[in-house]
């Protein structure tokens, strides 16, 4: 178990995250009510941690972390720092973060566009560890306030990684094949479309997961053709049904 002092950073680590957030914040143009909101979190608690009158907790700088797409903890503040790894429960895949820390990290997310033909939907998805599991958080949607967030599954004996979101027995299920040898991540993404009126329709897309250091320049939301990154979006997608990592079965 760690100790509410491991869970807290020094005088001048503190002082060092702040400046890394504010950079941050500079550089993505970003307001600091918009973090707080996109991390979950209070605008009070960020707005004192980044003044230096309260450290940030270990809570905090995970949901940073997430939110910012870059890492924050010094060496030694991890989850799991002063005793025996983890793992995570069964239901799972019972896994121990050593095993799938090759997953954590920041992915650009594509898909089909539900709204309009043609239009693809872009948007960033965070793997992270936390506590005793992998979890994911979505980021940089349009429609920000319908971004998911769950646990992660990684079961030996099917070979896929499954990313589901279960709020109130309503769910959203990613399964997706292992990563390539540069990363990238094919399979399906099943959810409810909002159809006419308040009906909620059952769908599947093919879904794509690209490491953000494979697409530095990477364009969030609708992407239309006129869009720099369409056809390297496209090409991806097309890969989840062309290359067998899914299928879609019409009678």
């Amino acid at each position: 178990m760690v100790s509410a002092k491991q869970r807290e950073l020094s005088e001048r680590e503190n002082r060092d995250v702040s400046a890394r957030v504010r950079e941050q914040l500079a550089r993505k143009r970003m307001s600091r009510q918009r973090l707080a909101d996109e991390a979950k979190i209070s605008i009070s608690t960020l707005e004192k941690a980044l003044n230096g009158s309260r450290p940030f907790t270990l809570a905090t700088l995970v949901r940073l972390e997430a939110t910012l797409g870059i890492a924050l903890r010094p060496a030694g503040t991890d989850a799991n720092a002063g005793g025996a790894s983890p793992s995570a429960s069964n239901e799972l895949g019972g896994y121990s973060r050593a095993a799938v820390r090759w997953l954590e990290g920041d992915y650009l997310t594509l898909r089909p566009s539900f709204e309009v033909d043609g239009i693809l939907y872009a948007y960033r998805t965070e793997i992270l560890w936390e506590d005793t599991h992998l979890a994911f958080r979505e980021a940089e949607r349009l429609d920000a306030p319908y971004s998911q967030k769950g646990v992660v599954s990684v079961p030996n004996k099917s070979g896929h990684i499954y990313l589901h979101t279960n709020e109130h027995g309503q769910m959203r299920l990613a399964i997706l094949g292992r990563p390539s040898v540069t990363g990238e991540m094919y399979g399906l993404l099943t959810t409810l479309l909002a159809g006419p009126g308040s009906q909620l329709l059952p769908v599947s897309v093919p879904l794509a997961l690209i490491p953000r250091t494979s697409a530095p320049a990477a364009s969030f939301g609708r992407i239309s053709e006129s869009d720099a990154n369409f056809k390297s979006y496209r090409d991806h997608l097309d890969r989840v049904l062309a290359r067998g990592f899914a299928r879609l079965i019409e009678q």
